[in-house]
C-alpha cells in the first residue's frame, strides 16, 4: 500500500475519532446542565409572609428558611412580616439551599418636632422635611388663629411613625335661608340684598301679560336654600 494512502487513511481515522470526540463532549455537557437544572427548585416570593407561613412554604419546596435577628424599617411592609429576602424570588437553586429572610419593623420612628402654635404650611412643610407621614383633622373657631395648629399627637420629644395635628380653619361662615322674591320688585330686592353683603345680579326676562315690568319672575339660589355672603344670587325680572 502506497504511503499517501495510509496517511490519508489514518487521517480519516482521527478526524471521526476527533469529531465523535467533540460531539460526546457536547452531549456530555448539555446532559449534565439538564440534569442539574431538573434538580433545582425555584424561589418563590416571600414578601409579606410571616415566618410560619414562609417556613411551611419553603419546606414543601425542601428549602430551608433563616429568619435574621435583626429586623429593617419600612413603611410599605407589614411589621412582622418578610420585607427582604436572599436568594430573590424566581431564583434556581438546589433543594436544601437556605433562604435568608428579614423582617419588617414597620416604619421608622421619628422624634415629632413641636408644632402646636405654628401655621398648617409651616407644620406640613417640617414634617415633609422630617420624614414623617400625617393626618389633619379640622375644626372651626374665633378662640385661636386661623389655620393654626391647635394640638398634636403624640406631643413633641416622643418618637412615632407619624403625627396628628389639629387645624382651626377659622369662624364657621354665616349662611342665611334664601327668602322666596319671586312676584317682588326687582330692583328693591337687589337693594336690599346688596346692602346685606350678597353678590346680585339681574337680567332681563321676556314680557308677561298683566305683568309690570321689573317683577322678579325667577330666582337663583331657590327660596328656602341655604346662603353665604360669598354666594352669587341670580334674579330674573319681566320687561
Amino acid at each position: 500500500m502506497k504511503l499517501g494512502t495510509r496517511v490519508w487513511g489514518i487521517g480519516k481515522i482521527l478526524f471521526l475519532v476527533g469529531a465523535w470526540g467533540v460531539t460526546f463532549l457536547v452531549f456530555f455537557f448539555i446532559s449534565m446542565r439538564v440534569a442539574m437544572r431538573a434538580g433545582q427548585v425555584q424561589v418563590p416570593d416571600l414578601t409579606g409572609r410571616t415566618v410560619s407561613d414562609a417556613s411551611k412554604l419553603t419546606a414543601d419546596l425542601e428549602l430551608r428558611l433563616l429568619a435574621e435577628e435583626k429586623p429593617r424599617p419600612s413603611d410599605k411592609v407589614k411589621v412582622g412580616t418578610i420585607l427582604q429576602q436572599d436568594p430573590p424570588p424566581g431564583a434556581e437553586v438546589r433543594p436544601q439551599r437556605t433562604i435568608r429572610v428579614w423582617l419588617s419593623s414597620g416604619a421608622p420612628l421619628i422624634q415629632a418636632p413641636a408644632l402646636v402654635g405654628q401655621t398648617d404650611r409651616t407644620a406640613r412643610m417640617r414634617i415633609e422635611q422630617d420624614g414623617l407621614a400625617t393626618t389633619v383633622s379640622e375644626f372651626r373657631s374665633g378662640d385661636y388663629q386661623t389655620d393654626a395648629i391647635v394640638a398634636q399627637t403624640p406631643p413633641p420629644s416622643e418618637r412615632a411613625p407619624k403625627v396628628a395635628l389639629l387645624v382651626n380653619r377659622g369662624e364657621p361662615d354665616v349662611t342665611y335661608v334664601m327668602p322666596d322674591v319671586v312676584g317682588m320688585d326687582g330692583g328693591r330686592v337687589e337693594t336690599v340684598l346688596r346692602g346685606r353683603g350678597f353678590r346680585v345680579s339681574t337680567s332681563g326676562s321676556q314680557s308677561y301679560q298683566g305683568l309690570p315690568a321689573g317683577i322678579v319672575v325667577r330666582q337663583q339660589p331657590a327660596a328656602g336654600a341655604r346662603v353665604g355672603s360669598a354666594d352669587a344670587i341670580s334674579l330674573e325680572v319681566s320687561r
